[in-house]
């Protein structure tokens, strides 16, 4: 009861006029960055968060979150209408989504991937409202060895969990410890790495970097690819939408399991793109029809948007909660709350109450109002990507140019802009993934005061990270995460070991 009278609260607080008015700003924004390729979620929050600095932090949390879901939202329309997918997690829904716009049924495809996506995230926002308070409410007993475990534990998710190779993933990781360490260090105040450069007394950035990484490289990526649009028109009247919903009941366990995946996905760092690629997987094996995918079928719609945007949303539960983003937009969004002053973790559920369940509530209206604007706007999004790629790209840069600039008003963030801008591009042309460098950038340095405060509590004995039951369960599984991945090499040594062996004691 805690929870709903505390919800109802965060309502009255994310209804206002101005919150709504922001909310559907953010959300329009939010679909043109979706349906833009070469921009995304992360990319989009990451260009307009210096422009909320102004703002109250409710307010902008808002906006910056409804950005979140009109990108979600927004990469269906290019995936089924274009087979370009705006995002990353649409690829998958360009495998039937496509197809069925092919036959003619491009409204109803749009309708499906829209109803799932609203599926999936109204399902991850309930798993938020119940159980964020619970969890806050657990990670209050958290010392600093215990938050270094936290933290630890997620960094090794990514090292084991991660479908990129995990030495990519590793030394994408310790550059971000580097870059995290440039600057006063916070604890004995000495200057590391900075090499007489009083620009760099506050260390590079996050958000510079993170606008560099993400936008300027994905043009970058982008304009080297050369994108031409050619693809199919759509209109979306009430009748198709009625039927498809219709249509969609039949489909109720393909929801939950789509939702179970993402939430799941969510929740440990493995993101939304490895939810939709599951979950459509998990759903073609399952299907009574497994041939009819790749072809238009409809549940090849259903599981990935479904999960893709549960996956999105169950991402902002550890970020809340312990301050440990589950995305690489929850680390832009876990960035811009310590801008504003406000410090993720259990403490912002006492402290902060009507921050926190106004940003719940809004995305319960946030969700709603995406659905209704992208079911009644298709054809004007589809229209713009009839635009030259050659005007719409130089417009982005300027954007970005203009968003690392007003941070500290200085123009060496715009070169250092453009520094990490070819950095991200290296980065996306030699396959190394950019979320493990963000998340190290951005909670390397919490990281590190937690490690030093536990190594002087305990005389600098590392036992205090098997002091206790909770803090020994979280680094003896981080460290089994850690080395998840040497485990199928050493088998596979193992088995040659044993096939040479049998080899030699067969031969004459």
């Amino acid at each position: 009861m805690d929870e709903v009278s505390n919800l109802l609260h965060g309502f009255a607080v994310a209804a206002t006029l101005p919150n709504l008015g922001f909310m559907l700003i953010g959300i329009t924004l939010g679909v043109l960055i979706g349906v833009l390729p070469g921009l995304g979620g992360a990319n989009g929050v990451a260009i307009l968060l210096p422009l909320t600095f102004s703002m109250n932090p409710t307010s902008a949390i808002i906006m910056l979150s409804c950005i979140y879901w009109g990108a979600l939202f927004g990469g269906a329309i290019t995936s089924i209408l274009f087979n370009i997918p705006g995002e990353p997690w649409s690829v998958a829904t360009t495998f039937d989504g496509f197809p069925m716009a092919q036959q003619g049924r491009a409204a109803q495809a749009l309708t499906t991937a829209f109803t799932s996506s609203f599926v999936g995230a109204l399902f991850a926002v309930i798993l938020i409202t119940f159980l964020a308070p619970l969890l806050a409410k657990f990670a209050l007993n958290f010392g600093p060895a215990e938050m270094f475990g936290v933290q630890f534990l997620t960094f090794c998710s990514f090292v084991g969990m991660s479908k990129e190779p995990p030495l990519k993933t590793l030394a994408a990781m310790l550059l971000g410890f580097a870059l995290a360490a440039v600057g006063m260090d916070s604890v004995t105040g000495q200057l590391r790495m900075t090499y007489g450069t009083t620009v760099l007394l506050k260390g590079f950035d996050f958000l510079i970097a993170v606008i560099g990484l993400f936008g300027i490289g994905e043009i970058l990526l982008t304009m080297e690819e050369g994108l031409a649009f050619k693809g199919q028109s759509a209109r979306i009247n009430p009748r198709v939408v009625w039927q498809t919903w219709g249509l969609l009941l039949r489909h109720w366990k393909t929801f939950l399991r789509a939702t179970a995946i993402g939430c799941w996905m969510g929740i440990t760092p493995g993101g939304a793109t490895p939810a939709s690629f599951m979950s459509y997987g998990m759903a073609r094996r399952l299907s009574k029809n497994p041939d009819s995918f790749g072809k238009g079928a409809i549940e090849g719609v259903v599981a990935p948007e479904t999960a893709a945007h549960a996956a999105g949303t169950s991402a902002l539960l550890p970020m809340l909660t312990l301050g440990i983003p589950g995305s690489p937009t929850a680390a832009v969004l876990l960035g811009g709350l310590l801008i504003w002053g406000l410090q993720p973790g259990p403490m912002l559920f006492i402290e902060q109450k009507d921050f926190v369940w106004g940003l719940i509530a809004s995305m319960y209206l946030g969700n709603i109002v995406g659905l209704l604007v992208v079911l009644t706007t298709v054809p004007w999004w589809a229209a713009i990507l009839r635009i030259p790629f050659a005007v719409i790209a130089p417009v982005i840069i300027v954007v970005c140019a203009i968003g690392a600039y007003t941070v500290h008003s200085s123009m060496f963030d715009v070169v250092m802009m453009l520094v990490f801008g070819v950095f991200g591009y290296l980065f996306k042309k030699l396959k190394y993934p950019l979320a493990p460098l963000v998340l190290a950038l951005v909670l390397g340095d919490m990281a590190e005061t937690n490690f030093r405060q536990s190594m002087l509590s305990s005389q600098g004995s590392l036992s205090i990270f098997w002091s206790g039951p909770l803090v020994g369960a979280l680094m003896s599984l981080s460290l089994v995460l850690l080395l998840w991945p040497v485990i199928p090499a050493l088998k596979r040594h193992y088995r040659a070991r044993e096939r040479a062996a049998d080899a030699g004691a067969t031969a004459p």
